[in-house]
């Protein structure tokens, strides 16, 4: 065990849209792994190359429980570290807790906690630059460290809720900003955002981005309303939209089947075939599991993870609480593996 110190009627009918498109496709839930652990869930990472699939999990007792990604088989667990997301680069991982937990990508060893401001949520790992973006909804809104040491080389106001990150390997980041309908452009030279591409009204509480390099193209995945905003990433001109599931909460971008994928928090995941450069379509709506709205690539199966749980009913809310949070059946998470 390695361990650190410290801590109805308008989206019905657009749901019922987007599952009349390409019902019967090429993709299917190979198979439901149960493997439990207590606590909240957020992220789920693939570290293709090392081999390893990691689940953070939230609360006093958090930890990243760490899976073979081949086996799905849990081969050790990082405790100790309660937080939303996991990020690999140069070597070595980082979880969104705080502090910032850091360990060695391969033995799992730690390495050492990294105090940041904010409150941690996502995590992005920009391979290009040997950079980890740690993302807070409050300022600030990015920690910037640099991978090779866990030195933190600085923090940048992103004028909103930051959500998920990609990069075009040429010095640009681009995060989806969760409150305000757009595109944060991040300069990676200069840790500012250079420029901001605006959705126009096409896309809001945008939580999945994804991005193809080849091309210079964006996809962000947005709840309000429930669409994918294909856009350039060279001038943010958006190129079309095509609707997707309820609750949105994470897409990626596979280079070898020219797919991208996003994953809902209603139980499906949006499919959208990428013909050309400047044609797009839905390919497939499929079945997953209700809540498992985040997902990852592994780059060298073309597979893809999700992660979710099954959930009781909600017990009455506390006196000045609008709702509660139904409980975890017990043993119920699991790790879905969905492919071809």
């Amino acid at each position: 065990m390695k361990q650190f110190g410290g801590v109805a009627g308008c989206m019905a009918v657009a749901l019922m849209a987007v599952q009349a498109v390409a019902q019967q496709g090429p993709y299917k839930v190979l198979s439901t792994t149960k493997v439990g652990g207590e606590g909240g869930f957020d992220y789920v990472y693939a570290d293709s190359a090392s081999r390893k699939l990691y689940v953070p999990r939230m609360g006093t007792e958090g930890a990243v429980a760490v899976f073979d990604l081949d086996s799905l088989k849990q081969v050790d667990s990082i405790v100790k570290t309660s937080g939303h997301g996991v990020a690999v680069a140069a070597g070595h991982g980082f979880a969104s807790s705080s502090p910032v937990a850091m360990w060695d990508a391969k033995s799992l060893a730690p390495i050492k906690t990294i105090d940041v401001k904010g409150r941690p949520d996502g995590i992005f790992a920009d391979k290009f630059n040997d950079r980890v973006y740690v993302f807070s909804h409050v300022d600030p809104n990015a920690t910037v460290i640099d991978a090779k040491d866990g030195a933190v080389l600085g923090t940048i106001d992103l004028g909103g809720a930051p959500e998920q990150a990609v990069s075009d390997g040429k010095g640009r980041v681009y995060v989806a900003i969760e409150d305000k309908g757009k595109v944060a452009v991040i300069d990676a030279k200069t840790m500012t955002v250079a420029t901001n591409f605006e959705l126009q009204g096409k896309g809001d509480g945008c939580a999945g981005l994804a991005i193809d390099v080849k091309h210079e193209i964006l996809f962000a995945a947005c709840r309000e309303p429930q669409a994918m905003v294909v856009l350039s990433a060279k001038d943010g001109k958006i190129i079309t939209t095509l609707p997707i599931g309820k609750g949105t909460d994470g897409a990626v971008f596979n280079p070898e089947t020219n797919e991208v994928f996003s994953s809902q928090g209603d139980g499906t995941m949006t499919i959208v075939k990428e013909e050309s450069a400047t044609s797009f379509s839905v390919e497939e709506n499929l079945t997953t599991m209700p809540r498992a709205k985040t997902l990852t690539l592994d780059a060298k199966t073309n597979k893809l993870y999700l992660i979710s749980a099954e959930f009781g009913a909600a017990p009455p809310p506390e006196p000045g609480q609008k709702y509660s949070r139904p409980p975890m059946v017990p043993g119920s998470f699991s790790i879905l593996t969905v492919s071809k």
